[in-house]
């Protein structure tokens, strides 16, 4: 009981203690999109499914400079707050390799950095001289803080989209509508796409995994929804401003919202690389001498000091 009292707070105090409070009750996030005054594209399911898994194969590692706005809240919390926009890096590989290095306001010392390969993931926070290790589908619930549950593997879905592999899913289109905005600000709704991807189950049924929204503006995707086997929504990422770095189209704004946990970051790209060669040892996250472990697990929580690591 007492390790875990140890670990709650611990994400959510990494960005108290980085970034001072900027918090509002109230915040009114504006549609990526933007109302069209050209006549709105068309494509065929085939054509959409051809264009995922197209640029899917072309983007096999990525290297970003980044700028990382951070919300927390909702009706669970009751308020929104909003967090200083902090420096970040961003380092992806397929099929499952991810690294993010936030830096300190100002001073530009290294805040937190943490890294996964799909299954696995560390935190380093510096400013606590904490080092947590642990499994991505390992929850630490708790409703008044809820970037505990914040894992890099959340943020490497929503970057690295996945090809849809058809041994193990099935795919199905439909004609919706978003909500877009003119040059006043003003509301309206304009006809979008929507990809709907199953996926199977061991057990041989199928549930809805992910579905993909693309603009009829440009036909590209500028949302993407992954369920859980629930059929809760488990990520909402948001892509706007795309830019094409050598045949690839890739967002320069990417809002990545977590609504079970209620908390949102917000990437915005200032500087990318894709496709150049990234190590294994671009990957490695050792623990520091005299840091503060602990260890996450399917079972429990626990909190080690430096001299009683698990063996």
């Amino acid at each position: 009981m007492q390790a875990s009292y140890r670990y709650r707070g611990l994400c959510l105090s990494l960005f108290l203690v980085i970034l001072p409070l900027t918090g509002c009750l109230f915040r009114n996030r504006k549609p990526v999109a933007t109302i069209s005054t050209s006549p709105l594209k068309s494509a065929t399911r085939t054509e959409l499914v051809d264009y995922i898994n197209s640029q899917a194969q072309k983007m096999q590692s990525m290297q970003a400079t980044v700028d990382i706005d951070t919300t927390v809240g909702g009706q669970k919390r009751g308020k929104i707050t909003d967090y200083q926009q902090i420096r970040g890096y961003v380092l992806a590989r397929k099929p499952s390799m991810l690294r993010m290095i936030g830096l300190m306001p100002i001073v530009r010392n290294r805040a937190f950095d943490m890294v996964s390969d799909g299954k696995q993931f560390k935190l380093w926070i510096p400013p606590k001289n904490r080092f947590v290790e642990g499994r991505n589908d390992v929850d630490t619930p708790n409703a008044k803080q809820p970037l505990e549950n914040l894992r890099p593997q959340h943020i490497y879905d929503a970057l690295m989209l996945r090809e849809i592999d058809p041994s193990l899913e099935t795919v199905q289109m439909a004609v919706g509508e978003e909500i877009v905005t003119d040059a006043k600000g003003r509301m309206g709704t304009q006809p979008d796409y929507e990809v709907y991807i199953f996926r199977k189950k061991a057990d041989g049924d199928s549930y809805l995994s992910r579905k993909i929204v693309f603009s009829r503006v440009d036909l590209l995707p500028n949302r993407q929804i992954v369920y859980d086997e629930n059929g809760n929504q488990a990520t909402d990422s948001l892509y706007g401003e795309y830019q094409n770095y050598d045949g690839v189209d890739f967002p320069s704004k990417i809002e990545i919202k977590r609504p079970q946990e209620e908390y949102d970051i917000t990437l915005s790209v200032l500087k990318l690389q894709l496709n150049e060669p990234l190590g294994n040892d671009k990957f490695l996250l050792d623990q520091p001498q005299g840091a503060d472990v602990i260890h996450l697990n399917e079972v429990r929580t626990q909190a080690q000091g430096p001299d009683r690591a698990s063996k």
